[in-house]
């Protein structure tokens, strides 16, 4: 049976448009429909989810205003606050953010969309985001909803206004997830725990792709052998024979978020580490995902190190833009596979180190960033990032010491890396 479905996103950010372009080949025609910005989408609809998605992006780049910056910011990540989870306590009343999506439902938002996927073939609709799922649950969608969890810790926000009546099933990333959806009163039959769900192109249906990519990553990540030394037998158990020598040189990607925060790091990293680049040490990818201003501004930078043709003859320094989301997600994940170390703030990409790619944490944005850093910290996935003017002495030392290649092999092992698979055998039953 290849029974498809409605695959659900919107294109406000990267991280449900990446947890969605994972499932494309279990969505229709292997389209992504985004309900923010589809095909006939009533004008009234567009403006409610542009409001949304412009606010936001404005916040997040508002945050570097001097002194009055972080105060905004502040402000508006108290509506999307994580609770502590100690001590343990039901939260199933919800907040002011979710009866104001509600009551939007009254007026019809959405009512389109759901009109339009619903059918007599009752095909399952899976969201990557929460209020569409919401959508088809208040608005009466024909079919099975489901929504998959794109972080390592949420807010009330995920859950539906009545949770113990709702009929959606959450797909959730890991145990902590699984666990916070009960506390919002989400039954216990609607909470599958999947993992996140890693793009296949990554792995094999047999994690052939993936154990080759990090029999090379872990060669580059412990160029004195003393992880290997001291780990001999796990790496055995779970790879194999290693090669002499990795078919890439190390590589760093730097990965700017969605909304443009953060490019400042990935310059300051390529300065710092520019003997290393010219010294043919490293190999650096900087990230610009589908905004060329931030495409533009690396090339700058690129140009005023005076190492452009450096470049062009070594191929030692790529950045990675796309015009449209899917160009861009199809270019990142094939450099991953040539990637050693993940560079970036903890957003959806923390659930990435299950590809064995240790990453170093940049500052986090917000309350929900803060809660997947305590959880690749916690898990022994990542680390964080230290003073960038000494990044050469700190990054080295990690990896004279086989840390980084310690982080890559727990990522690795403890890592859930066949969400996919397990979301396809769930849609199919």
């Amino acid at each position: 049976m290849n029974k498809k479905a409605w695959v659900i996103s919107i294109n406000m950010g990267y991280g449900h448009q990446r947890t969605a372009y994972a499932l494309r080949d279990l969505a229709m025609r292997k389209k992504i429909i985004n309900a923010n910005d589809y095909n006939g989408i009533p004008k009234a609809d567009k403006l409610i989810w542009e409001s949304s998605r412009k606010f936001y992006e404005f916040v997040s780049r508002f945050k570097k205003a001097p002194i009055i910056g972080n105060f905004v910011f502040s402000l508006f990540d108290k509506t999307q606050r994580i609770n502590e989870f100690y001590p343990k306590k039901e939260e199933a009343a919800c907040g002011i953010n979710n009866r104001s999506t509600y009551a939007l439902f009254k007026k019809n938002w959405g009512k389109h969309l759901i009109k339009k996927l619903s059918s007599k073939e009752k095909r399952p609709f899976i969201s990557t985001f929460f209020t569409p799922a919401f959508m088809a649950e208040e608005l009466k969608y024909t079919g099975n909803v489901y929504c998959v969890v794109c972080d390592a810790d949420i807010s009330r926000s995920w859950a539906p206004l009545y949770p113990k009546k709702s009929k959606i099933n959450y797909f959730a990333p890991n145990k902590r997830v699984v666990d916070r959806l009960r506390l919002y009163g989400v039954r216990k039959e609607n909470i599958i725990l999947t993992g996140y769900p890693l793009p296949m192109e990554n792995i094999g249906n047999k994690k052939e792709i993936l154990i080759e990519d990090v029999k090379n990553r872990i060669v580059n990540l412990d160029p004195l052998g003393n992880y290997r030394k001291n780990y001999k037998g796990l790496v055995a158990e779970k790879l194999g024979e290693l090669p002499d020598r990795a078919d890439h040189p190390l590589t760093i990607m730097f990965a700017v978020g969605g909304a443009g925060a953060q490019k400042e790091i990935g310059v300051e990293v390529l300065k710092q580490l520019r003997d290393s680049l010219v010294n043919k040490e490293i190999k650096i990818i900087l990230v610009a995902g589908t905004k060329l201003k931030i495409k533009e501004y690396f090339d700058n930078e690129i140009k005023e190190l005076n190492i452009s043709e450096f470049i062009k003859d070594t191929k030692l320094v790529e950045v990675i833009y796309e015009e449209s989301f899917e160009e861009y997600f199809d270019s990142f994940n094939k450099a991953l596979r040539k990637t050693d170390i993940l560079w970036t703030k903890p957003s959806e990409l923390s659930f990435y180190t299950a590809l064995g790619l240790p990453m170093i944490i940049a500052p986090t944005i917000g309350s929900q960033e803060e809660f997947n850093r305590a959880w690749l910290l916690r898990s022994g996935f990542g680390i964080e990032q230290e003073n960038i003017s000494c990044v050469r002495d700190w990054l080295f030392d990690l990896l004279k010491d086989g840390q980084l290649a310690e982080l890559a092999m727990e990522g690795f092992v403890e890592g859930e890396q066949m969400g996919v698979l397990k979301i396809k055998e769930i849609i199919e039953q």
